[in-house]
Formats: C-alpha cells, sequence, structure tokens
C-alpha cells in the first residue's frame, strides 16, 4: 500500500479489528508517545472500536506541550529585547507562559513572526541585518536537524544576525524517566514514527530489554494505528518484548544517519526540563562550543522572571499518562481552544484538543462542543 486512501479502507480496519477482538484476552495499557498519534486515535474512534481488555493512554509526545514554563517565559523575554524579531511555528504563539504568551507580546508591540521552517527565519535574517533575529527551537529529533541546517547555513554565509534558542528535546531519556517513575504500568508502548524515521528502531530497544515492554513504531493513519495494536497486543499475549516496526514505509532500523550527523555536528545533549517531569538528563539539546555565537541565551541580557504555574492546570499529570483531560476541573469550561489555560489545549497535537474536539470515546459526546 502506497497511498493515504489505503490506509483509511473501512473494509482493512474491520479485519484488523476482529483480529484484535479475537486475539486479546489479558489485560493491555498502551501508550502512544506521540500527539499525532493521539489525534488519529480521538478523531477516528479507535478507542471506541477495540475490546474493554484494551486500555489507551496518551504520552509526553507533543513538543510544544512538554516545554516548561520557564523555557516558555524565556522565549517571551528575548522576544521583548529592543529591535529583536523573533520567530517561532504558530502552534507556539498561544501557548501561555507564566504572565503572557508571544501572541500577546506581539500585541503589546513586540515583533514576533510566525514561520514554516527555519529557512524562513534565516531569510528573514538576511532581509534585516541590522537586527538580531531569533529561532525558537521548539522539537523532537524530528525538527533538531533542520535547525541544525539553518546554523550551518548561517556560518557558511556569514550572516551574523542569526540566533537559535534551544528548547529541543530528545524522546528516548524521557520514555526511560518515565518508566523509572513507576507512576503508570505499560504493557505496550507505540512509538513516534517521525521521530523513529531519524533515530531508527535501536534507541528504543532499551525498553523492551530492561522493562519487558513490546514496542512498535507506528505511522500515522489509522490502518497504521490498528495494525500497531494488532501487533502489540500479539506480543502481550505471547509474553514477547521486542521492537518491532509497523511504520516501515517511513522508518529503517538505523534511522536516517545523515540528519543525525547533522544533529550532532551543531548540537551536543544536555538536561531538559519537561513540563510535568522535571528535569530530564541528557533529553535536551544545545549548541556545541563552536556555535556559541548563536546561542541566543548566551547573546542577550534578558530576565524571564521567576516562573509561575497555571492555577488549577494539571498539563504535567496529563503528559505522564496519569490523568486524562475529563479529570481536570478546567477542561471545556474555563479552558478551551479559544481561551487556553495551558498547552494541552492550544497544541494541534495536545490531548485536550484532542477531546475537546472529538470525545474521548467514554460518554458519545463531544467534549466542550
Amino acid at each position: 500500500m502506497k497511498f493515504i486512501d489505503e490506509f483509511r479502507r473501512s473494509d482493512l480496519a474491520q479485519g484488523v479489528i476482529r483480529r484484535i477482538h479475537h486475539n486479546s484476552t489479558k489485560k493491555a495499557r498502551l501508550m502512544e508517545f506521540c500527539g499525532g498519534h493521539t489525534v488519529t486515535i480521538m478523531k477516528n474512534g479507535i478507542r471506541q472500536l477495540l475490546p474493554p481488555t484494551i486500555e489507551m493512554l496518551s504520552g509526553p509526545g507533543c513538543p510544544v506541550c512538554v516545554t516548561d514554563n520557564a523555557d516558555l517565559d524565556k522565549a517571551i523575554a528575548l522576544a521583548k529585547v529592543p529591535g529583536a524579531i523573533l520567530t517561532t511555528f504558530g502552534d507556539m504563539l498561544k501557548v501561555p507562559g507564566s504572565r503572557s504568551s508571544l501572541q500577546e507580546a506581539k500585541a503589546e508591540g513586540a515583533d514576533v513572526r510566525m514561520v514554516y521552517s527555519t529557512m524562513d527565519a534565516l531569510q528573514i535574517a538576511r532581509e534585516n541585518a541590522a537586527r538580531p533575529v531569533i529561532f525558537l527551537g521548539i522539537g523532537f529529533e524530528t525538527t533538531a536537524p533542520t535547525v541544525a541546517a539553518s546554523i550551518l547555513q548561517a556560518k557558511q554565509e556569514g550572516i551574523s544576525n542569526y540566533y537559535v534558542l534551544s528548547l529541543h528535546k530528545l524522546c528516548p531519556p524521557v520514555i526511560r524517566a518515565l518508566l523509572d517513575s513507576g507512576e503508570v504500568k505499560l504493557h505496550g508502548l507505540i512509538c513516534p514514527g517521525h521521530v523513529s524515521a531519524i533515530i531508527g528502531s535501536k534507541p528504543w530497544e532499551f525498553i523492551a530489554r530492561d522493562y519487558r515492554i513490546p514496542c512498535v513504531i507506528s505511522g500515522f493513519e489509522p490502518l497504521d494505528v490498528l495494525q500497531t495494536v494488532d501487533m502489540l497486543i500479539s506480543q502481550v499475549e505471547a509474553g514477547d518484548s521486542r521492537v518491532e516496526i509497523a511504520y516501515r514505509r517511513g522508518v529503517r532500523p538505523e534511522g536516517n544517519q545523515r540528519a543525525l550527523e547533522l544533529m550532532y555536528q551543531v548540537f551536543e545533549p544536555c538536561p531538559a526540563r519537561w513540563r510535568g517531569m522535571g528535569t530530564v538528563p541528557d533529553s535536551g539539546l544545545k549548541l556545541r562550543r563552536e556555535f556559541a555565537r548563536f546561542d541566543a541565551e548566551l547573546a542577550f541580557d534578558f530576565d524571564p522572571g521567576p516562573t509561575l504555574e497555571p492555577q488549577g492546570c494539571i498539563c504535567g499529570d496529563l503528559l505522564r499518562g496519569v490523568k486524562t483531560p475529563r479529570d481536570c476541573r478546567l477542561f471545556a469550561t474555563v479552558c478551551t481552544p479559544a481561551t487556553p489555560v495551558g498547552p494541552c489545549m492550544v497544541s494541534s497535537e495536545g490531548s485536550c484538543a484532542a477531546y475537546y474536539h472529538y470525545g474521548d470515546g467514554t460518554s458519545g459526546e463531544q467534549g466542550g462542543q
């Protein structure tokens, strides 16, 4: 199968669902790491199609959602540096920090611009040579190589006014931290297809080896997710724990070596703060010393102020899989996509936004509409 429509065929889906129902006899709690998978599951009603033996949990896999308030405050403070242009992907504009958002900073006069790629940000730097242009580096292993490429391009061209605030995150270390916490017992993990397209399948092997939890790398269409659940249930029922690739049209075991070379040429691992999980060792990326002049944190004198958390928001608990949006007293009342309190309601891959738009499959009602 090569085309999107073929991964949405209901007749094929029905066959996989029947097989899952037939094979699933043990209780199995499966976590989808990626917010893209959460949206696919909610939008297509996949939870409702599975047998009661299977419980699906959403995990920490949305880079917008896991960005800590302290780091958001840095970005907002940098946007207010006199003369600066702060560039960012669109989802970050509405995410509230401790006191405001980038959108509010823009309304107050800061020059905040939405871009679709790092090369857009670099072009803005070329066109505004007298002003510092800062790119807000948010994302997982999927995004970091493109940011690295923009820095190498800026260095090659001698562009001296381009900077990056690196808030990138690495996925395997946070999964280890989540499993070590012992807060949630998992029987299977749906690994992110886009991250795995870069890092391959090998970095997930510790989950199967050290924690005895089956892992399957999934694509993002409904049949991808159903096939992944089917493969996980087969492992659960057999008592196996292996890493398998269901998304073979996008992922090779060795990953994308060129992208990894780019990423580690410019960045190196560092501790990073995750919303709801605190600081996780070696789960972030900082600029290597030879690229330090591009580091926005080093280049500017700015004060993000003290960090504050929104009262009543449980986004941190959602990202650890210990609660669902329905457990939040702000959900669909105080906190809506038009008036978000936390990032999980802002991001297009946030679990609160998915519950709000598509419902959670338990009540038959949509969240806030």
